[in-house]
């Protein structure tokens, strides 16, 4: 193969504790690989939760920055918060109530006007028209991106990247997929479209931009992989976080007194039909890579149907996000020794070595993202750098002795 590798990187949705796995996995990645630059790929492809990890390295934040962001807050640097990422949408909820009166007269003057063609309950339908579109606000995710983009060295403009992103969402009204970031559509600010590609309908209202409304691209496609392939990447490593978990060990494990999803009520059994169809779509669109791109490869990690921690978690706990993030990291370095002969081969072709001494390393997570911060303050003769890099020590040993 001639000239620099075209690498892909396509990650798929999965809110924000698949934002937390995408770090963990991306960080075990970016060790085990020599050759490997996260922050220099061919083509980055992002839907949801994936679209603002995949605009992260494209902007030259690291996964060690990523990872220090679940845990720590760096000077200059915005730590990942899942409050974020649920505000109430108290403009929907406004917006709603303002409406009935006018829904409410409606209806009972259609009803007044056709008794005997119309029942007024029938005629009251019309009142969830007033309905909010979103149950939370998902400005606060494009303010959170637009404030770390806004850094002096990254940019909230595609066309200023110097690298190819691409965020998909689907247009609410065609129902098409939309991909921000090319030609045409590289104007709009990457925050913005970010947001757009994580309004997943019910949770998130639509996204207005330019005149139309724009929701989660997961709806279409859960990893858009094949904007990558045609775009002419000869790898692409994907990462989705999302597969339906299999209760059958759960008792055993301590998570459930029995092994039904329904004793956990209705969140627990949307997530699971979610997941179970979009990864049914996934595999078989994994399926028909190999004879549509036949010169490309396609490596794809993802948990295990037993991982309950990834379906268990509690994101808004500091602790939880932490051990999703280590989870991922530890996950991703077993699957790439089990699948060492199958993978170094793959990786070899583009001009990659997968490491398994690496692999075979007692490795922590935390130690080794911190030490890379500690390394670039102890180059600096600031006495304000050296104190940091004393309390990221402490931070270090503390978290370290918690594992």
């Amino acid at each position: 193969m001639q000239g620099s590798p075209r690498i892909g990187l396509a990650l798929a949705a999965g809110a924000p504790e698949g934002a937390v796995y995408e770090i963990g996995a991306l960080r075990a990645l970016d060790e085990a690989i020599d050759g490997l630059d996260l922050n220099d790929l061919f083509i980055y492809v992002g839907v949801s939760a994936g679209a603002i990890i995949g605009a992260n390295l494209a902007n030259n934040l690291t996964t060690a920055q990523m990872c220090r962001g679940i845990v720590s807050h760096e000077p200059g640097e915005h730590p990942f918060v899942p409050e974020t990422f649920f505000t109430p949408a108290f403009d929907e909820l406004k917006r709603g109530g303002k409406a009935v009166p006018r829904l409410l007269f409606e209806s009972v003057r259609r009803w007044l006007t056709n008794p005997r063609d119309i029942t007024l309950v029938e005629s009251l339908t019309r009142l969830t028209q007033a309905l909010p579109v979103g149950v939370f606000d998902n400005e606060p995710i494009r303010e959170y991106v637009h404030k770390v983009f806004n850094v002096k060295g990254r940019t909230d403009d595609f066309r200023q990247l110097g690298k190819r992103l691409v965020v998909v969402a689907s247009d609410l009204d065609s129902g098409q997929a939309v991909r921000f970031g090319e030609p045409g559509l590289d104007h709009i600010p990457i925050s913005l479209a970010v947001a757009a590609s994580s309004a997943l309908p019910g949770l998130y209202p639509p996204v207005e931009i330019e005149g139309r409304h724009y929701v989660d691209g997961v709806l279409l496609k859960t990893m858009h992989t094949s904007v990558a392939l045609e775009a002419g990447a000869e790898l692409v490593i994907c990462v989705n976080p999302i597969v339906p978990i299999d209760t059958r060990g759960t008792v055993e494990a301590g998570l459930m007194s029995r092994g039904k999803l329904f004793d956990h009520g209705l969140p627990a059994v949307l997530s699971q039909t979610f997941r179970t169809l979009l990864h049914s779509r996934l595999e078989t669109g994994m399926a028909s890579y190999a004879a549509k791109f036949k010169d490309a490869d396609v490596v794809l990690f993802k948990p295990r149907p037993d991982d309950y921690e990834m379906f268990f978690t509690n994101i808004f706990s500091f602790s939880e996000r932490r051990a999703v993030c280590e989870y991922s990291y530890n996950a991703v370095r077993r699957d790439l020794l089990e699948r060492y002969d199958e993978l170094a081969p793959i990786f070899a072709r583009h001009g990659l070595t997968l490491r398994k001494d690496v692999l075979e390393e007692k490795r922590n997570l935390w130690f080794g993202v911190f030490r890379e911060r500690r390394e670039r303050a102890l180059t600096s003769t600031n006495p304000v750098a050296r104190r940091l890099d004393d309390a990221l020590g402490r931070l270090e040993r503390l978290l370290d002795g918690a594992s």
